[in-house]
């Protein structure tokens, strides 16, 4: 009976260590996504890019940094990203390329979001881009907005999703490996108010307290079923 008990009380302790470890590893993701979440917002209070210093690979620093850059559209090659909630309305994102002035290289533009017509589903109609030189406030972000796809990609004008590394070969020319989600009032008549990103960090804590949660039951049942219940039983 003895080392039954103990028997028990070690299968106790390593099942309530591992659940209370794989809690402190969800803590441990966590932070990780607060210091990534604070070095993107730092991001954002450094001075403003230029042409000259976008960077031409993807680095964390870069991420969420403002940009004003300057060029020319090429709406001939602008697409929509079709279901994009927005406010509980559905909407598409209008995307198009910017050739930069002074660089060979595109950027594509994430203009802003515009509603769309229940029981449409066809291409929207175009909004009026500018020609000539433009310049484009905005923010730097590793992609476009993403949905799960599913099935294969559209290469139409109205997909789910951007493939940057597959638009250099569509557009005939390097294509940087940004997106700049476009800011301010020249977005009208889009709306580019867009939410700020979603860290998980919320969803790391909600882990963290169940695992927390069962280490202590089990704990919890293994004094009551092996202490308290006997003890209550001899009284």
């Amino acid at each position: 009976m003895r080392a039954e008990r103990w028997l028990l009380g070690v299968l106790a302790l390593v099942g309530a260590g591992l659940t209370g470890s794989l809690g402190l590893w969800q803590l441990d993701r966590a932070q990780q996504k607060l210091a990534l979440q604070a070095e993107q917002q730092a991001a954002e209070r450094l001075p403003v890019l230029g042409n000259a210093e976008l960077p031409v690979r993807v680095e964390a620093a870069g991420v969420r940094r403002l940009a004003r850059l300057r060029g020319h559209w090429l709406p001939e090659q602008q697409l929509w990203l079709d279901n994009r909630p927005h406010e509980r309305r559905n909407g598409t994102l209008l995307l198009t390329p910017l050739q930069l002035e002074g660089r060979p290289e595109l950027i594509w533009v994430q203009r802003g979001w515009q509603e769309r017509t229940p029981g449409l589903h066809q291409v929207p109609p175009w909004p009026a881009t500018p020609g000539g030189e433009v310049e484009v406030l905005g923010q730097l972000r590793p992609q476009a907005s993403q949905v799960k796809a599913f099935g294969a990609e559209s290469t139409g004008p109205l997909r789910q999703n951007l493939d940057l590394s597959a638009s250099t070969a569509q557009l005939g020319r390097p294509v940087l490996p940004w997106v700049l989600w476009q800011t301010g009032p020249d977005c009208a008549p889009l709306r580019c108010d867009w939410p700020a990103p979603d860290s998980g960090v919320h969803k790391h804590w909600g882990y963290a307290a169940q695992w927390f949660a069962l280490a202590a039951l089990i704990l919890g049942l293994y004094v009551w079923f092996q202490f308290l219940k006997p003890a209550r039983a001899g009284q």
